[in-house]
């Protein structure tokens, strides 16, 4: 069974729904069958932003010199935490992807 949550943001709010049980409900009152969460939705999303940065750092700045980097994960929203990196079935979710283009088609523009 899963819940329903509301994070305000800027500009008015979204519902969301999380796993039953998940913390940091703040009931809207007794009958309601959706919950505030604790945090503004964008200020839940900058901290995994902070996380992607991060990681898109280490891998522009290494040896490794690619041409692009791709870093991709998912995000689980949570009433208390906001928003954080999703677990798959091993313990974490961050897939990075390197690529380099050819000689040929660095010359190309490409």
């Amino acid at each position: 069974m899963s819940e329903l949550v509301r994070f305000q943001t800027d500009s008015g709010s979204v519902v969301v729904e999380v796993a039953e049980g998940e913390p940091g409900f703040e009931l809207v009152d007794r009958d309601s069958v959706i919950a505030d969460a604790r945090r503004k939705l964008e200020g839940a999303f900058a901290e995994v932003r902070d996380g992607a940065e991060a990681a898109l750092r280490v891998f522009r700045d290494s040896s490794l010199n690619p041409d692009e980097v791709e870093v991709e994960f998912g995000v689980k929203l949570n009433a208390e935490a906001g928003a954080i990196i999703a677990k798959t079935s091993v313990e974490g979710h961050f897939q990075i992807k390197l690529a380099w283009k050819s000689m040929q088609a660095r010359d190309a523009g490409e």
